[in-house]
């Protein structure tokens, strides 16, 4: 695979570096965040953090012509002990973990009627996932959902998006102190679908927290995780896979802030994509405020571009306002297949699609490891060698 320096037309990689900036959340943010989309102009494609979605394609969630005419399909298995609420916007879990940071998220919190919230209780140790499947049965629905870990819990969520439709929707994961949890994020919409999601987590003192974000489906797929940490001591990995087909734009925009000291971070996602206007974006941002003193981060993102006609953007940034860290740094590089492993595998035996195809579950299998859901595992392995029948 080529480094950033090396990637191929029609690629772009940036990183940045600013030591002791005055720099807050909301950097490279057009507006301050906000529960209220009236704080948030109507982008036009020029700002930041919408240069490289194409508006058009959103349906209206953007601009505030879309309205919640549509059916989504929720269906939660929580394991004994798991309780499961449905409030008013008033609830004090509502948005404690993170504020909106964009339009369509604040959008998608005027608008829902009401929040799910899934409480696992203190010290509760779950065997089993928490299974949350939304199937879009077609128009536009919001949602709010609360996921409450509290301290020294330890769980397993699972989200799975299926179906058609036009979805805008906030998830909260609140991480009690001392407490461990995985998220694993699936959307794999039909193909004609739209998904915009902020996922915001405030992770507790020396709690754990691990999320996997897998995406295939969708005509257009946003999806923008936050981490934020509530006392010292919090470890979160990010990881994430996407398969990007033709015609298809998906984007993952992260933000890791590191206001409390002696943390981590360890942020990983891989995508391969195939086909015309396939179109892949990844930001990544890792603030470290001057308050986060024994700060230990690192962000990376790699693509693998399987045939001519696709396109990835990568954004790696790193702002720094204390020199009391650990240790802070950032990837990114985005290539065809390397000719070396090809002609490695060749060279015994192995004809040349199967050897491609080698290269690219080699490629993913780190992160695939990472889910710990046999079925979800299984599952994907599937749809990704579905989608190399296509192209190698």
């Amino acid at each position: 695979m080529a480094e950033a320096q090396n990637i191929p037309a029609g690629s772009t990689t940036a990183g940045a570096i600013a030591v002791a900036a005055e720099s807050t959340v909301a950097t490279r943010m057009s507006a301050p965040p906000s529960f209220d989309v009236a704080d948030f102009p109507v982008p036009n494609g020029r700002e930041e953090e919408w240069r490289f979605t194409p508006l058009a394609r959103l349906k209206g969630l953007h601009d505030g012509t879309a309205v919640a005419n549509g059916s989504m399909k929720a269906q939660i298995d929580a394991p004994e002990g798991v309780t499961v609420e449905s409030v008013e916007r008033g609830d004090a879990r509502i948005g404690k973990a993170g504020v909106p940071v964009d339009r369509i998220a604040a959008q998608a919190f005027s608008s829902f009627a009401k929040a799910t919230v899934v409480t696992v209780p203190k010290e509760t140790v779950l065997t089993e996932p928490v299974r949350l499947a939304l199937h879009g049965e077609g128009g536009t629905t919001f949602g709010h959902t609360v996921f409450d870990v509290q301290a020294f819990a330890e769980a397993v969520i699972v989200i799975d998006h299926t179906g058609d439709g036009v979805r805008a929707a906030n998830v909260d994961f609140l991480v009690g102190d001392g407490a461990k949890l995985t998220v694993v994020s699936v959307q794999d919409w039909d193909d004609t679908a739209v998904h915009c999601s902020q996922h915001n987590t405030l992770v507790g003192r020396d709690a754990t927290f691990k999320s996997i974000v897998i995406t295939f489906g969708g005509d257009l797929v946003r999806i923008h995780p936050r981490v934020s940490y509530a006392g010292p001591g919090g470890e979160a990995e990010l990881f994430g896979l996407y398969f990007t087909d033709a015609g298809q734009h998906q984007e993952h925009r992260l933000l890791v802030d590191h206001v409390a000291p002696h943390c981590k971070s360890n942020v990983v996602y891989k995508g391969a994509l195939q086909g015309q206007d396939a179109h892949a974006v990844w930001i990544g941002d890792v603030l470290i405020e001057k308050t986060a003193e024994g700060t230990d981060t690192y962000e990376m993102n790699r693509n693998l571009v399987l045939t001519d006609g696709a396109r990835v953007d990568s954004v790696p940034n790193l702002e720094i306002e204390t020199g009391e860290i650990v240790g802070a740094g950032h990837a990114s590089a985005t290539g065809r297949f390397d000719d070396e492993q090809l002609f490695y595998l060749q060279a015994r035996g192995i004809p040349a699609d199967e050897a491609r195809r080698l290269v690219v579950r080699g490629f993913f299998a780190e992160l695939v490891q990472q889910i710990g859901v046999d079925d979800i595992e299984e599952r994907l392995l599937t749809k990704i060698e579905t989608e190399l029948q296509g192209s190698v």
